[in-house]
């Protein structure tokens, strides 16, 4: 977020796959990047944008606070179901989860607290 700015704004959210290369994007697990929005993703809260490429995983991880992700594009799936495009998932904290996009996905993720690998590999495609 600009400090000069005192909010920031995302216009035509949805759509937003479509200008996906107007972002600056950084890579954050292999086959995903990550644009932020807020935070650094190490204290606190944070927010940004997920881009996952086709059949990538994210190992298990556990949320210490809640963690909001709502799919703008593709789908991902975890333990508990299939997130398809325009779903808003919820993540307690204390819950663990693995993520799976087979044919990619964009997804805006926010976090009240880090989340905390529990595995090092990638061992679902």
């Amino acid at each position: 977020m600009n400090p000069s700015s005192p909010f920031l704004q995302i216009d035509d959210l949805f759509n937003l796959s479509s200008r996906i290369a107007e972002l600056s994007w950084q890579p954050f697990r292999p086959g995903i990047m990550i644009h932020r929005l807020y935070g650094d993703g190490i204290s606190g809260p944070a927010a940004a944008l997920l881009h996952f490429l086709e059949t990538t995983a994210v190992p298990e991880h556990s949320h210490d606070g809640y963690e909001h992700i709502i799919v703008l594009a593709g789908s991902q799936r975890d333990e508990w179901g299939n997130l398809p495009v325009g779903t808003l998932r919820v993540h307690s904290p204390g819950t663990n989860h693995k993520v799976v996009a087979e044919k990619g996905c964009l997804v805006l993720a926010i976090y009240e607290k880090p989340v905390r690998f529990v595995e090092n590999t990638v061992s679902e495609k």
